[in-house]
């Protein structure tokens, strides 16, 4: 079957009166609409596919991230030099929470969902610039239904964001430098630094723009060189003055934050990687080999080079990022599949660009991956955490009074339980007595761990239990996840000994397990010990 390409708009033919176009005619009104309903039906059923589980309950990173966004707003840059990450969602997030007027889980994660059907008409709007109508259509349908930003959508967590902002820094790097649209420079400057201020990957992403940027320069023609070289020099020099600010943050949390809850990933984890952000498997081969070769029928000429270029760029930025991702993990492990959101946007913009080269073949492929993924993935998303059944049982079963102390002996699930058990507790965790009970202090976090022994630190939280108080113990389920890091794997270690020394220990009396499983399948999350001081 041969490659079929839409001609660019930049080189379409004048338009006649009556027609359409700039006219204003009948038919360019009545393409205005349709198109608007076209993106609104897309829009439409994306909302609706990914609204399923709005109201899922939190797991451990989204009781952090309402956490956090409860601190002050100017006040969230500084908490996060504990945590190790950029402030951007968090702040979006205190802000959003002051809007919907509460934290609840629907309403936070409906900030998600804006940004994950937000995709749709950015989608559109950057593949129809770079490579065509028909492409613009492929792209937004693959925004509309991609699994990986349903998943995401009802996740009170950055990850949409950073999908919506990858997107919009790639695709705009690619009609400033690839198309040679200047006014898209400022917008590229712009989106790229908020990717970095909204996760960390986002700097891979934006040192494998500059490597786009530097193919670039390398393959123009002599002529266009230096105009090229100025604008690279402005554009990018401009994203440096923006994140300049964070940047003694950031070297600050590398230094004593870090990810060592993450392990090194192996090299296939990079295809496990794209498959995840491609629904799996089966839609990974159908979309990327017609995609890819769609990508390679692009060719030069008046009408091909341009975009052939923005592909190129396209496939520079996100291999290069991903590369560089990898080999950094290798190093100081900082690795989850979820932080490919940073390169879903080039990605599903190579996809949507590339199948449409294949006319019939590429409608047939996109139509598979769209059943395919017509899945809101409901069960998955509610099934991530217990940790508010578990909170609700010892409110229910009379097991928790104001004054107790709650013990997280894995640390971060504290602000989640802190959250659904709300305030008038006490708080310690592993570690010990903790001061600030909606976030995580990252620094130095596993030697401190390693430190603190479970009968040393008890002995310190011993005195702070009254008799007739109750010393709740959080523990981890730990035969539903792995815990292989060296981060998990010492809380693993740790999980056991502690309520070892709670039993052993004559000061405390065993009252109850929350909740009892009994024969059922243990869920992932967490689970409670109730112990009496005598």
């Amino acid at each position: 079957m041969s490659a079929v390409a839409d001609p660019p708009a930049s080189h379409a033919g004048p338009v006649q009166p009556g027609v359409g176009g700039a006219t204003g005619g009948p038919w360019h009104g009545r393409r205005g609409l349709l198109t608007a309903a076209g993106l609104l039906v897309l829009i439409g059923l994306s909302v609706w596919l990914r609204s399923h589980a709005l109201t899922a309950k939190f797991w451990i990173d989204e009781g952090l991230s309402v956490g956090i966004a409860h601190h002050g707003f100017f006040d969230i840059p500084t908490v996060l030099r504990k945590d190790g990450s950029p402030p951007l969602y968090y702040m979006l997030l205190h802000v959003w929470m002051g809007i919907v007027g509460g934290d609840g889980e629907s309403r936070t994660h409906a900030l998600s969902l804006l940004f994950a059907v937000g995709t749709v008409p950015a989608g559109w709007w950057a593949a129809r610039r770079l490579f065509g109508e028909r492409a613009a259509w492929a792209t937004a349908v693959l925004f509309a239904f991609n699994p990986f930003l349903t998943y995401y959508a009802q996740e009170t967590r950055m990850y949409a964001l950073v999908a919506f902002l990858g997107l919009i820094a790639s695709a705009t790097f690619a009609m400033a430098f690839a198309l040679r649209r200047r006014r898209a420079i400022p917008v590229f400057s712009v989106a790229t630094a908020a990717t970095i201020y909204a996760h960390n990957w986002g700097l891979f992403l934006t040192v494998g723009l500059g490597v786009a940027w530097l193919v670039l320069l390398r393959t123009a023609p002599a002529q266009e060189r230096r105009g090229l070289l100025r604008d690279g020099l402005l554009g990018f020099g401009a994203v440096l003055v923006l994140y300049a600010p964070w940047i003694p943050s950031l070297l600050f949390q590398a230094a004593h934050t870090g990810a060592p809850w993450a392990e090194r990933p192996p090299w296939n984890a990079v295809i496990t990687g794209l498959q995840n952000i491609t629904g799996g498997v089966p839609t990974a081969l159908l979309l990327g080999l017609v995609g890819a070769a769609g990508i390679l029928t692009l060719r030069g000429g008046t009408e091909g080079r341009p975009r052939a270029r923005a592909a190129l760029a396209l496939v520079v930025a996100t291999g290069v990022a991903i590369l560089l991702a990898w080999l950094s993990s290798q190093a100081s492990p900082a690795w989850a599949t979820r932080y490919f959101a940073v390169v879903t946007g080039p990605a599903l913009l190579l996809v949507g660009a590339g199948i449409v080269r294949f006319g019939k073949l590429g409608l047939v492929a996109l139509v598979i991956a769209m059943i395919l993924w017509f899945n809101p993935h409901e069960r998955s998303i509610r099934g991530k955490s217990d940790a508010y059944r578990v909170a609700r049982t010892l409110k229910d079963e009379n097991l928790i009074h104001a004054g107790d102390l709650v013990v997280a002996v894995h640390p971060e699930y504290g602000p989640a339980m802190r959250y659904y058990l709300g305030g008038g507790y006490r708080w310690a965790d592993a570690l010990g007595p903790v001061s600030d009970n909606r976030v995580f202090d990252w620094r130095d976090a596993l030697p401190r761990l390693k430190a603190a022994g479970p009968r040393r630190t008890l002995d310190r939280l011993a005195p702070e239990v009254q008799p007739g108080q109750h010393l709740i113990l959080i523990q981890p389920i730990i035969r539903t996840a792995k815990w292989g890091a060296p981060w998990t794997a010492e809380i693993r270690r740790r999980a056991p000994q502690w309520e070892q020394a709670l039993d052993h220990d004559p000061r405390f009396q065993r009252v109850a397990p929350v909740p009892s499983f009994g024969r059922r399948p243990l869920p992932r999350g967490v689970r409670a010990v109730v112990y009496l001081r005598r």
